[in-house]
C-alpha cells in the first residue's frame, strides 16, 4: 500500500499497517540508530519478519514522539520507560490513555517550569557579573552571607536541593 510517496506493509496475517525502520526514522525525523536504542531501552518494540526485518506498528510513532518532547524537557528515560510501561498492551492506545498517563508528569513539569524560570529571572544577577566569586558577590552575597546556609549555589536552587 502507498502513502504519502512511502510503502506500508501490511503485517503478515494480521491485516494491520506497520512501518519499517526506515520509514519510522523518517516519519518520525528520528535517526535509525536513536529507534534501536529506544528499542534496546524497551522504550518501542517492534516485531521481526521472516526475512529478520524490523517492522513497527503505526502507533509507534505516537511513542516515539512522546520519547522526543519528553527528553527535550529532561524527562530521564527510566520514568519514560515507566511510563510508557503504563499504557495497554494488544491495542492502540487511545486518547484517555496517553491523558492518563501524561498527567503523571504534570507535578514534576509544573516544577520544572517553576525552576526554570526561577534561573531564568535570577541567573544573571547570581552569576552574571562574570566574578565567578560568590563570596565576594556584592551584589547576589554580600559578605558571603550565604555561605553560612550551606554549599551549593543558594540564590539559584531550593533549599531542599541544594543542602
Amino acid at each position: 500500500m502507498r502513502t504519502g510517496g512511502m510503502i506500508l506493509g501490511m503485517a503478515e496475517g494480521v491485516g494491520e499497517l506497520e512501518l519499517t525502520v526506515g520509514q519510522l526514522a523518517q516519519r518520525s525525523g528520528t535517526s535509525v540508530s536513536a529507534l534501536h536504542f529506544y528499542e534496546r531501552q524497551r522504550l518501542i518494540s517492534s516485531r521481526r519478519t521472516a526475512g529478520n526485518q524490523r517492522r513497527y506498528h503505526r502507533d509507534t510513532l505516537r511513542r516515539v514522539a512522546l520519547i522526543r518532547i519528553a527528553q527535550r524537557v529532561g524527562i530521564a528515560l527510566v520514568e519514560i520507560r515507566a511510563a510508557l510501561e503504563t499504557l495497554p498492551e494488544g491495542r492502540v492506545p487511545s486518547r484517555r490513555d496517553w491523558k492518563r498517563m501524561s498527567q503523571g508528569w504534570q507535578d514534576e513539569l509544573s516544577e520544572r517550569i517553576r525552576l526554570l524560570t526561577h534561573l531564568r529571572d535570577n541567573f544573571a544577577d547570581c552569576v552574571g557579573c562574570g566574578c565567578l566569586s560568590i563570596s565576594h558577590c556584592a551584589l547576589a552575597n554580600p559578605d558571603d552571607h550565604m555561605g553560612v546556609v550551606g554549599s551549593g549555589p543558594r540564590v539559584l536552587l531550593p533549599e531542599e536541593e541544594t543542602g
